[in-house]
Formats: C-alpha cells, structure tokens, sequence
C-alpha cells in the first residue's frame, strides 16, 4: 500500500510542479538579464488558457498529428513516475529501469518528429530533422552516463541505483565527476535550452522543438507544452537522483517521505537557478557545432565509464 501511495504521489508532484520549474527557470532567467520578469505561476496560466481555446487542425492532418500529443505526453508522465524523486519504494521499479527511461524520451520524441512531418510544413520538417539529430547524438551519452551509476551499484534499476549512491560515503568520485558533466550538456540539448536551442524565440535559423508544434493549438498544444515542462522535470530529477540523492526515503522509513518532498523542492530550485545562471551565461551555438558538444558528452560518459572500470571510483 505505502509503494503504490509513493508512486502515485511521485506522479501527482510531477505534474504539479512541472510548470512551476519552467516558471522559476525563467523568472530567474529575466532577473539575471535586467528584465521584467513574468510570474512563477505564468505557465498555469498558459495552460488554462490553451486547455479553454478550440483545436485548429490541418485538413490534410493524420491521426498521428491527433494522437501525438497524448503520446508525448504520457511518456513523459511516466518517465516522471519510474525515476525515484521521493521514494525508491515504487511499484514500477521492477519493470521499468535506466535503459527503458532512455526508451520512453526516445518514443516520444519519434511521435513528436513525425507530427512535426506530418502537415507538410517546411518548419515542422526542418525542427524534426534537427531533433533526431540531436537524439542519435544526446541518447548513446545518457546511456553511457546511466550504464557508468548502473556500474557503481551493479544494477540499471533506477532504485537501486539511487539506494546505492545515497547510502555511499561523502566524497568526489572522478567517474560521477565525468558522468556529470556529460549528463548537464545532454540535459541542454535534450530539453532545448541555450545554448543548443533559444525556447523564449521563434527564429526559424534557431528554433528545433518550437519548429515542430507550431501547427497545434488548444489542448493539443497545452499537452505539448506540458509534456516539455515534464521532460525538463524528469532530466532535473535523474540529474538530483544520480549526483545528489540525499533525501529520497528508502523503502524502509516511510516517515522519510514527509520530507522527501520539500527536500525535492529545495533541491529543484537551487537547479533551476544554476540553470538560469549557466544559459545567462552562454551564447546560442550554431547548429553545425551541435554535434562537436554532444560529442563532447559522450566522450566525458566513455571516460566516465573506463574511470569506473580501472579505478573503481
């Protein structure tokens, strides 16, 4: 009973303060800019306001441009659910591990890039083909950060992986060093942040996730825009779990849970103000350079891996 109330507590937090993260990322973005700055609970206020208006669909659109954001979305959701956030007493545990979280981003962005092909217009095809080409590239160096934390606790189940590394002694291990690095440039570029990709434009020399839902429209593109908000969420909470898992309740101390929750919160928004400080700080990357920085990642996850292997650290 306690795992299935986790669990669904993990997924209820999730949606919930996904929105909030995007809204605080961009307050403190505007700040650190000298710019007025919108309010935290904007992106609410964008969605009740998508959720209100009427769909404008494409004539020639297919049921895959209709279903495509229903699909994006629940990966997303349960993308959210299997990574351990509060508790590493999940139900979904068993059946869901590293590897089929690279799965789920995988899938939702197939569906997203054919949606985004599936009218016909020439932004649509041109951010589908800029996603896939970041996800060949960004999904081999998630994997190889996840296989190098899969190593450390001999098993790629996301709790106990967390379970190991929490319960591990205070100090900086060169492999998770590496790991971490690799994982915040995949992060950028999977979720569309600078300096891969601009979300606050629409510059068609710029745009990739923008470029591939500018056809939709009321709840279709409220479920896209919080589905986004989700996947930022999720790469938040992996990052927190993997290199900061203090404060996740074990399996064992139920009690632990009532403060799982704030602990996530405190720990969210110091991450969203560093990812604030860190896209403030850096320029927009022309999209021929894209491949140099994700290869870059995947190189930092290789090291990170054979510093595990021949020092064990």
């Amino acid at each position: 009973m306690l795992g299935a109330i986790s669990q669904v507590l993990e997924i209820m937090v999730a949606l919930a303060l996904a929105p909030l993260l995007v809204g605080w990322v961009n307050q403190w973005r505007a700040w650190l800019q000298n710019r007025s700055a919108p309010g935290v609970l904007q992106p609410y206020r964008v969605l009740h306001k998508l959720f209100m208006k009427d769909v404008v669909m494409a004539e020639n659109a297919s049921p895959l441009f209709r279903a495509a954001p229903y699909v994006v979305f629940g990966c997303m959701t349960l993308a959210c659910a299997i990574i351990p956030t509060l508790s590493t007493d999940l139900p979904l545990s068993p059946a869901a591990d590293a590897i089929a979280l690279v799965g789920l981003f995988a899938l939702a962005r197939v569906f997203i890039s054919l949606a985004g092909m599936d009218v016909g217009t020439a932004f649509g095809s041109m951010g589908a083909r800029r996603e896939m080409l970041i996800g060949f590239l960004a999904e081999p160096a998630l994997l190889m950060v996840l296989f190098t934390a899969a190593l450390i606790s001999h098993s790629t189940s996301l709790t106990t992986i967390v379970d190991t590394l929490a319960h591990r002694e205070l100090a900086i291990y060169p492999s998770l060093a590496f790991a971490g690095v690799a994982f915040t440039i995949v992060s950028l570029a999977e979720n569309a942040r600078v300096p891969v990709d601009n979300p606050a434009t629409h510059l068609e020399l710029t745009m990739v996730h923008e470029a591939m839902i500018l056809e939709y429209s009321g709840r279709h593109l409220a479920l896209m825009e919080w589905a986004a908000a989700l996947k930022l969420f999720a790469y938040s909470c992996a990052g927190l779990a993997l290199f900061f898992p203090w404060g996740v309740a074990q399996a064992d101390a139920p009690l632990a849970l009532l403060l799982a929750a704030p602990i996530l919160v405190v720990k969210l928004a110091l991450g969203g103000v560093a990812l604030a400080v860190l896209e403030t700080l850096s320029a927009k990357m022309r999209i021929f350079r894209v491949p140099e920085f994700l290869a870059t990642a995947f190189l930092l996850a290789v090291i990170a891996m054979l510093v595990n292997i021949l020092l064990g650290a």
